[in-house]
């Protein structure tokens, strides 16, 4: 059992080496970084999406914005396209496929700015929220596990975490290391009375 454990951490090791290296991927978190935070200068908001974990990872990313991170600052308005009722009330009327970009239908503005989450890039809903939203005036962060993802070439900023493993866990553990990672860039930008270096 602890050869399983010491493997598991290798695994997670090589895989955020590999993110390390990557110095595209690196210049894409930090464009995507000041994104979100010309967004919020400029009074627009941030949605996010995905599937199963990627899900999860939405609704961090949009809570850890909206409400705090490391220290008390106002609120960023960000929303995890999430809620339950309104889900299964899309799902069933339009179709799975369309739930997220039905939400930016109703919710989203030009000026707002989407954060798509997919480990494999191909997810058909958040392919047509990716969709929908350039079409809207949104502009699409992309979050995928691969740098010849469909949902990347649909995005303005494309961050593929390739980990050389084929398995989606590892791909989700480097998601919620970049999601702090520009929820710590917003915060630099918009609060840097917060942060002494």
């Amino acid at each position: 059992m602890q050869t399983i454990v010491r493997n598991a951490l290798d695994d997670a090791r090589v895989a955020l080496e590999t993110l390390c290296r990557d110095e595209t991927s690196q210049a894409s978190i930090a464009d995507a970084g000041r994104l979100l935070a010309e967004t919020f200068r400029s009074g627009g908001r941030a949605f996010s999406c995905g599937n199963g974990g990627s899900m999860c990872d939405a609704m961090h990313f949009a809570e850890e914005l909206s409400g705090r991170f490391r220290k008390d600052r106002r609120g960023l308005p960000a929303v995890a396209m999430s809620d339950p009722g309104y889900l299964t009330c899309a799902g069933n009327d339009f179709g799975y496929d369309r739930v997220f970009g039905r939400f930016l239908e109703a919710q989203g503005q030009p000026g707002d700015v989407l954060l798509a989450i997919s480990t494999s890039g191909t997810s058909p809903n958040v392919l047509q929220a990716a969709e929908h939203a350039r079409e809207s005036g949104i502009k699409v962060i992309a979050l995928t596990g691969r740098a010849d993802a469909k949902l990347g070439k649909l995005a303005d900023i494309h961050i593929p975490t390739p980990t050389g493993l084929p398995f989606s866990d590892r791909v989700q553990e480097l998601h919620i290391k970049v999601i702090h990672i520009l929820i710590e860039l917003c915060e630099r930008q918009l609060f840097p009375e917060h942060y002494s270096e």
